[in-house]
């Protein structure tokens, strides 16, 4: 049988050269070279070589994992594609993953629940858009629901108010209507469920302001007005009045404001 008459260490750290009857045979890691316990003068056959092989492919893989968790907590899903990305072999994968999960290097409930607390304190993304970032992350449903329990409904409320703030703001200019429409929109495409994102524009308490929305719609209607200004007097009103009604203004504010007008 053939047998390990040296072992060297190469230049680059935890690598080991096995030397077998006077001839380089392979190469293993300090932890494969410690969990077989090799030694100079051990009896080595073929199925052991195999395995050594092996454990060595397994070694190298989760040394490049510890690489790439190093920067930052990943899901199992980005570790797999990182792996895969690398050349490294479906089986090796596998056992990679299995050794990093056991040792809690990759957990996915923990990375759920890091990234949601994460996102409270740093986004403006309410829970469906948060869930929908955790799949697309490769994270399962139960770890998702559970980590989103963290996102209390006080929490969702602050976090959302401020949003709802700072849209207000962008949208001041707009038909009232339209404002508060494009507030909850906002929200929703946030992640925020509708029902909330109502309650959220409710807490604003916006009122309108008489003489602005006034002066929004007779800028408005002066352009629809120009626009229209080749049709018959009856279609040009109807066709003005219909585009101020879709732009969020009030049928009365608008009836009012035609009443007043003096034709071009």
């Amino acid at each position: 049988m053939a047998v390990i008459t040296m072992i060297q260490a190469q230049q680059r750290a935890g690598r080991y050269n096995i030397y077998v009857d006077g001839h380089y045979a392979f190469p293993v890691s300090e932890s494969v070279l410690v969990e077989f316990r090799l030694f100079k003068g051990m009896e080595i056959d073929q199925q052991l070589e195999a395995q050594l092989s092996a454990a060595d492919d397994v070694a190298k893989a989760y040394n490049r994992a510890l690489d790439y968790l190093s920067h930052q907590l990943r899901t199992e899903k980005e570790v797999r594609t990182k792996l895969a990305d690398l050349d490294i072999e479906p089986t090796v994968i596998d056992a990679t993953l299995a050794r990093l999960e056991d040792l809690k290097l990759v957990d996915d409930a923990h990375y759920a629940a890091s990234y949601v607390r994460t996102m409270i304190r740093t986004s403006d993304k309410g829970p469906r858009v948060i869930r929908q970032h955790l799949r697309q992350k490769g994270v399962l449903e139960r770890p998702i629901d559970d980590a989103l329990q963290l996102y209390s409904a006080d929490q969702r409320l602050a976090v959302g108010t401020a949003v709802a703030q700072k849209l207000a703001k962008r949208y001041q200019r707009q038909a009232f209507h339209t404002q508060e429409q494009k507030i909850r929109q906002g929200l929703i495409t946030r992640g925020f469920a509708s029902d909330e994102a109502q309650a959220m524009v409710t807490a604003l308490a916006l009122k309108p302001d008489a003489d602005q929305q006034a002066a929004l719609l007779a800028k408005q209607g002066e352009k629809l007005w120009r626009k229209y200004r080749t049709l018959a007097a009856s279609e040009r009103r109807y066709k003005t009045k219909q585009a101020l009604y879709r732009k969020g203004f009030g049928l009365d504010e608008i009836d009012h404001w035609l009443t007043s007008l003096t034709e071009d």
